[in-house]
């Protein structure tokens, strides 16, 4: 496994922005000209992109080493194994697309945005059908809603991943809805971070390298970890 910084090569910012025009639907099929492979080959490898002075920085996780398709942007990349004990304490942060899924009575699955489920569980309630018609004083803040959705929807998973999150330290933010054609909501993102105590090496290890959670192709799931101190 790798872990890569691809960024525009210093100088050549303005030719990279010309190389650069994907979006949130895109990217991932941008990313695939550094890790070419034959049509038809599954997705190998996770991402999350930051921007840097409004110019976009990918982060990735892959098991070929990335290659720059051109001048224009730079590859950084080094082996990738961490290496992880039951008990270290680490600090994390996580980007990733927090959702529900049920299944319709013919079997089918979808899958429902935590907070956008929750405004509609509260607004049921309440014998609303729309968030602005809840005009009392009594209705959260939709950051307090973020944090409460979403950071259990990240507790409930910690078996899964191999970790104890510290619930006091949990914090989800930065909840943004990306929409597709005529403002249709397609999937939203949520950004984690705080810390975390490893209880299963193995575990965290497949959800490093793997990612957690769906929306994977938008950017999502790449888990990153740095010592506390």
């Amino acid at each position: 496994m790798r872990f890569s910084l691809i960024q525009p090569t210093p100088g050549q910012e303005r030719a990279a922005a010309h190389d650069w025009n994907a979006g949130a639907y895109q990217q991932h099929q941008w990313l695939w000209r550094f890790l070419p492979a034959p049509p038809g080959a599954p997705r190998r490898f996770v991402f999350r992109r930051h921007d840097v002075d409004g110019l976009p920085r990918f982060y990735v996780v892959s098991t070929a080493e990335p290659r720059a398709p051109t001048p224009h942007w730079s590859v950084q990349s080094k082996p990738y194994a961490p290496r992880l004990e039951a008990g270290d304490v680490l600090h994390f942060e996580l980007r990733a697309n927090p959702v529900l899924t049920t299944r319709s009575a013919d079997g089918r699955a979808r899958r429902h945005d935590v907070v956008m489920q929750q405004k509609k569980r509260l607004l049921a309630e309440r014998g609303l059908t729309r968030w602005a018609e809840w005009a009392t004083a009594d209705r959260p803040a939709l950051p307090d809603l973020v944090q409460q959705t979403c950071a259990a929807w990240l507790l409930a998973r910690s078996g899964r991943l191999g970790v104890e999150f510290d619930d006091q330290a949990l914090r989800a933010e930065a909840y943004v809805q990306h929409r597709g054609k005529n403002d249709e909501l397609r999937f939203s993102t949520v950004d984690f971070s705080g810390r975390l105590r490893v209880a299963d090496p193995t575990a965290l290890g497949s959800a490093l390298r793997d990612g957690v959670g769906h929306g994977k192709a938008f950017g999502c799931g790449l888990m990153m970890l740095r010592p506390i101190g």
